[in-house]
């Protein structure tokens, strides 16, 4: 017997390939992330869950059950969704940052002007609490000071669950071990919670990247990072444009270290490091 054929033995509920086929339509249609068949154990592993939850038996049930409460389909789809991330996760994009772009914005910033950033994909907020911190440094009082001009920073996520766990600023000593030693002694507490001053700076808010933006005017930088691997090319395609859009002349846009720019979007930027592109045309 094959290991596939035993895991399906061993399951709890019935869990058909139209079963299957079905979710990963729903979500391809609501999120534009991939499901091929041999993501099914992944799937149905984060479903059952929700069958069990519901009272249910299979699979099936719990599929004529979200067509009429989307409550519940919104719970799936926030199962469905993967929030694999880290602290100083490829370290070298905020390192660019800090190197390209933050002298001028702090300049602007000390001069009364605004900046506006974007993490585009945050899940649970180390993404955008490191960029933060790698901006402000270990110069705790300087970096208050700073906190205190028009800096605000944009984080979104499509999945509810990971963006409570964002604004709580709480995590372990474990996911916190990432953080170079002089940045967490500054910015996390005995009580490993992440410093208010920078929870207070950002807004965690829930956004689908495929649906409608409510945001009118651009950033200065973006990062939009591992994400888009999950997409197919047109998607990918959509949506780097949308960013592109919503990105300042002069910004910067950060992608994961395996992703690339579809050719037409490529035309506006210049890459000036490792998945790094400058905007270069409206």
């Amino acid at each position: 017997m094959s290991a596939a054929a035993a895991s399906t033995d061993r399951r709890e509920f019935e869990f058909a390939p139209a079963d299957h086929h079905a979710i990963a339509r729903m979500v391809y249609a609501e999120l534009g992330i991939l499901l091929p068949d041999g993501k099914a154990q992944l799937v149905y592993g984060r479903v059952a869950p929700r069958v069990r939850a519901c009272g249910l038996t299979s699979v099936a049930a719990y599929l004529r059950l979200i067509e009429d409460d989307a409550d519940e389909r919104g719970r799936m789809l926030d199962a469905l969704t993967t929030n694999h991330t880290s602290f100083f996760r490829e370290a070298h994009h905020f390192e660019d940052f800090v190197e390209r772009l933050w002298p001028t914005l702090s300049q602007r910033l000390a001069s009364g002007g605004r900046v506006r950033l974007w993490s585009a994909a945050c899940s649970s907020g180390e993404e955008p609490y490191t960029w933060l911190m790698a901006a402000l440094g270990h110069d705790r009082s300087a970096a208050h000071r700073m906190l205190k001009h028009d800096l605000r920073m944009l984080a979104t996520d499509v999945s509810p669950s990971v963006l409570e766990t964002a604004r709580a600023g709480r995590y372990s000593a474990d996911t916190l071990r990432t953080i170079p030693a002089k940045l967490r002694a500054t910015w996390v507490s005995d009580r490993l919670v992440v410093d208010s001053a920078l929870r207070e700076a950002i807004a965690f808010r829930p956004l689908n990247l495929l649906g409608p933006w409510p945001m009118k005017g651009r950033f200065d930088a973006i990062c939009c990072r591992n994400v888009m691997i999950y997409f197919d090319e047109p998607t990918k395609a959509k949506l780097q444009g949308r960013l592109a859009d919503h990105l300042e002349t002069g910004g910067m846009l950060y992608i994961g270290h395996s992703e690339r720019l579809s050719p037409d979007v490529a035309k506006r930027f210049e890459c000036v490091g490792r998945t790094a592109y400058l905007k270069v045309h409206a």
